[in-house]
């Protein structure tokens, strides 16, 4: 990962208003002070027993991750365990006192106005989703799931939801086909409609979304608003992973975002908007399991985009369509690329790894491309900043991807 300030200036490049993070890491939470963008702290799983256990363990996480940060840093909410019940279900009987004792922590510590406490649940814990009509949460977890929902309607807070239609479809043994996972526009023959409702459904999203709220609605909770705090494809797979593609990848980002840009909800609460939370910023090369696993990064660590985004919603087009990128000049002497290299790679921190033998960048072997590489790994992360592309004379901008 690049620094915490680099990540920040990254994700202000890219016009990103809303971040995640799964933990309270104090060096982002530092990075991101003064910068408005509204943030979402993660108590971790391991945590999750802990405070639900001490009320004393919830003030002082409180204390330690959020109210020493604020109002500098603008963090609104905080997210109790990443699927608790599905991944963690000996911490389930503590869960919802984990969110009492914090939310009792924020309202001594004069911030429940400004911070909103949940839990995000996986879709599992909805065993049929189809049809969305019929969608009812798994009755061995009623009780929990019932005091949750009784905690969020209390506070005034929201469902947080993981909806990953790319499982959807590829669990699903073909039942579905990869358009309605997509957002594409099926044929008429092939429309998703809910037999009981007559609601058509054009994207797995929505009728993910809505099994959600009539799950809830099956327990009597109303309108407790649902934000998706994942959702997502991956862009590279194994070969037994057909759909993990750059394609796919590209059409499911982009069409989520125009679809979640419209500001309308599902077909059963059409005015309730589904905010929701892209996984994710980079890839995690250490990550265990499959291919797949690995590669849901939307960014390379130098900021620029695995393919072209359009993270400002419908007008606003960043990514490679319009990217400017610092290149070496074709008449730069190579003792001066040399310094150049040296200085980047070196003061500069732009991450050189890739052009190492044996890594991806280091072929062609010669100084100018290797000079290219490092001087544009720092111009992209330091050019919001000041950083400029002269490097001693040797550098040009221009908007043709060098990679």
């Amino acid at each position: 990962m690049p620094p915490a300030s680099d990540v920040v200036a990254i994700v202000k490049a890219h016009q990103i208003t809303h971040i995640r993070l799964y933990d309270a890491d104090p060096h982002m939470l530092k990075a991101l002070a003064g910068s408005g963008i509204e943030v979402t702290v993660g108590v971790t799983n391991e945590e999750v027993l802990g405070i639900g256990e001490s009320a004393s363990a919830a003030a002082a996480w409180i204390n330690k991750n959020v109210a020493a940060y604020m109002p500098s840093t603008n963090i609104t909410a905080i997210a109790v365990g990443s699927e608790v019940l599905t991944s963690v279900p000996h911490a389930a009987p503590v869960l919802v006192t984990a969110m009492n004792n914090l939310h009792k922590a924020l309202v001594a510590a004069d911030l429940n106005f400004q911070v909103k406490v949940s839990t995000p649940q996986s879709m599992d814990i909805i065993p049929k989703p189809f049809p969305p009509s019929t969608a009812t949460f798994n009755s061995s977890w009623n009780s929990t799931i019932y005091q949750l929902l009784q905690f969020l309607k209390n506070t005034n807070s929201y469902y947080m939801l993981n909806a990953y239609p790319y499982y959807g479809y590829t669990n699903g043994n073909g039942i579905f086909p990869i358009d309605y996972a997509l957002f594409k526009p099926l044929p008429s023959v092939k429309q998703i409609v809910d037999p009981n409702t007559l609601f058509h459904y054009n994207s797995m999203f929505d009728a993910m979304v809505d099994a959600t709220y009539y799950s809830m609605d099956a327990l009597n909770f109303s309108v407790i608003p649902i934000v998706v705090t994942e959702t997502g494809w991956p862009w590279q797979g194994g070969s037994n992973e057909p759909d993990a593609t750059v394609e796919n990848a590209e059409t499911f980002i982009n069409k989520l975002i125009q679809r979640v840009s419209n500001n309308s909800g599902p077909p059963s609460q059409p005015t309730i908007p589904i905010n929701t939370y892209i996984y994710e910023l980079f890839n995690e090369d250490k990550r265990p399991g499959p291919i797949s696993e690995k590669n849901w990064g939307l960014l390379f660590t130098n900021g620029t985009a695995v393919f072209p985004l359009s993270l400002g919603g419908p007008s606003q087009i960043t990514g490679n369509s319009t990217a400017v990128f610092c290149v070496a000049k074709d008449d730069a002497s190579e003792d001066k690329l040399r310094d150049g290299i040296n200085w980047a790679c070196g003061q500069g921190q732009a991450n050189c790894s890739a052009i190492q033998s044996g890594q991806p960048c280091y072929l062609p072997n010669n100084i100018k491309n290797h000079a290219s590489y490092a001087y544009n790994d720092y111009y992209q992360k330091m050019h919001t900043v000041g950083g400029t592309c002269d490097f001693d004379g040797t550098a040009t901008t221009t908007t043709i991807d060098p990679s």
